[in-house]
């Protein structure tokens, strides 16, 4: 029942502080610093969570041409930068990766 108690004290404390920082906060009081840095979040963490998968397929690190993933990565991210449409990367991307891979067998 302890477990229980706990795992439930932490849940409320986690979703209280975040509550807390989108219920009380006021975003035009920020610093227009941190307001600046905070256009920065959603990039970053994008490119931690896409970034292992590309360099690392098989949990070991690989840069290299025989990669299918970072090809494909790479030419998507191109795609998204040179069409700027939101479905561009996966229409190109994933089909790339769909080749490279059946040719690289």
């Amino acid at each position: 029942m302890s477990i229980w108690l706990l795992i439930l004290s932490v849940a409320a404390v986690t979703f209280l502080l975040r509550a807390s920082f989108i219920v009380f906060a006021n975003p035009q009081r920020f610093p227009h610093a941190f307001r600046q840095a905070l256009t920065f979040v959603p990039p970053a963490v994008l490119a931690a969570i896409v970034v292992p998968g590309l360099v690392m397929p098989e949990g070991v690190l690989d840069v290299s041409l025989a990669n299918p993933r970072l090809i494909a990565g790479l030419v998507a991210i191109a795609a998204a930068t040179r069409l700027r449409h939101p479905l561009a990367p996966i229409a190109v991307g994933l089909p790339l990766l769909w080749c490279l891979q059946w040719a690289m067998r």
